[in-house]
């Protein structure tokens, strides 16, 4: 016999409709397609020195952030993945600062390899990549944190901003 869940419950997971990597991946590669088969462009018509340091500066600030999530995560003691239940509620280190720092961090990964592939392209893949992003995956985790911690979560959501 099975039990169907109340509308009350709070589920496992926050049901994030694929893994964010993997989404931002999956843009990522149809912006370069439209770029290098389909569209191509001039490119970004930047000086080769200032283009190899937007991508250094993006690249780096994009795995210093992730880093700095995920080393709080661990400390908690609960499993960054989304796609895996939540054991505990993270409010400290860079995320006194923004919400979604794995996020931010991927976003800046994303627009770093934009920039090296000369790609405008991948760029125009970043608004639907955020609207994929923030209805597929953020704002499933808000709700399935508010489920889950209440208004702890609630005030931490209503004090801390989403990105910056």
């Amino acid at each position: 016999m099975t039990t169907e869940p109340t509308r009350d419950a709070p589920s496992e997971t926050a049901g994030v409709i694929a893994p964010p990597p993997l989404i931002y991946l999956g843009f990522l590669a149809l912006g370069l397609v439209l770029e290098f088969f389909v569209v191509r462009t001039q490119g970004l018509d930047m000086p080769s020195s200032l283009r190899w340091t937007v991508v250094a500066a993006f690249g780096l600030a994009g795995l210093a952030v992730i880093a700095a999530a995920v080393l709080r995560f661990r400390r908690a003691g609960t499993p960054a993945p989304p796609w895996k239940p939540t054991t505990a509620f993270v409010a400290q280190g860079i995320y006194r600062f923004t919400r979604n720092p794995m996020y931010l961090g991927m976003t800046l990964i994303y627009c770093a390899i934009a920039v090296a592939a000369d790609a405008p392209a991948v760029f125009w893949m970043l608004i639907p990549l955020s609207i994929t992003i923030h209805y597929g995956v953020v704002q499933r985790e808000e709700r399935y944190m508010a489920a889950k911690f209440g208004v702890s979560y609630i005030d931490y959501a209503n004090t801390v901003p989403r990105w910056l």
